[in-house]
């Protein structure tokens, strides 16, 4: 099949053929991808700003997202109207190598971004379960619906900290849950986690997904298919639930 591929600067062509719910914006390569991606999270919090007075931001860890947040910390924005979140952490201390918030302080927020204000999903405590309701009322206490949520995926349909096996997986995908957040442990994870739960990341206005490589856009082909359990692949249920499309930046 012919993939259509976006430049950095046109971002026109989209494609439908995973699922009705999901357009994909396909690029040549990482660094064009960051930077398109960069630039539409950068637009959602423009817009954000001069409609309501702030910018509501939810992003996630790994390797794959370190061009693109470095990208987004270079855009011209009033990072003092902005708030950011993590979409999910390890319970790891924040100097920790494995830390979503290191990761953000070491890229998004290494130049001007840094005037953001950030709301962590870690608390210092003995165990997580101490910390969960002083987290989860730090999450409640922002001005809900995010501008933009972006995700990423592993390579077993897991989103966020929603990895399949966990212990909280049920919880955390009820549609209709009241819960932002919960502690999660999964076979998958070697340590617990904290993670926004599905109504909370579906609970805003821009909803990205950033993958890379054939093989992640072939598991999300897997995850979209009839026959699999959003519980088995929870990246199905964001897409089945979004109540507006799930934009799709990926490169080969």
């Amino acid at each position: 099949m012919k993939m259509h591929l976006d430049s950095a600067r046109d971002v026109r062509p989209r494609r439908r053929d995973l699922h009705a719910n999901l357009i994909e914006h396909a690029y040549a390569d990482g660094i064009a991808l960051a930077r398109a991606l960069a630039s539409a999270v950068a637009c959602d919090l423009r817009d954000a700003i001069l409609t309501r007075g702030i910018g509501l931001l939810a992003l996630s860890g790994g390797t794959t997202p370190q061009r693109f947040l470095i990208e987004l910390g270079r855009q011209r924005l009033d990072w003092g109207r902005v708030v950011v979140t993590l979409a999910d952490e390890r319970w790891v201390k924040p100097d920790d190598a494995r830390s979503n918030a290191r990761l953000l302080r070491e890229t998004l927020f290494a130049g001007a971004a840094a005037a953001a204000r950030f709301e962590p999903l870690f608390e210092p405590a003995y165990h997580p379960d101490a910390a969960l309701p002083r987290i989860a009322r730090r999450i409640d206490a922002l001005p809900l619906p995010f501008d933009a949520v972006v995700l990423g995926m592993g390579g077993d349909g897991h989103t966020a900290s929603l990895f399949p096996g966990g212990d909280t997986l049920a919880q955390a995908l009820d549609p209709h849950g009241r819960q932002r957040v919960v502690l999660l442990h999964a076979p998958a994870a070697p340590e617990p986690r904290i993670t926004l739960t599905l109504p909370t990341l579906l609970a805003t206005t821009a909803l990205y997904l950033h993958i890379e490589g054939d093989a992640k856009r072939a598991v999300l082909a897997k995850a979209l298919d009839a026959y699999t359990r959003n519980e088995d692949m929870p990246i199905r249920a964001i897409v089945n639930c979004a109540g507006e499309p799930l934009r799709m930046y990926w490169c080969a």
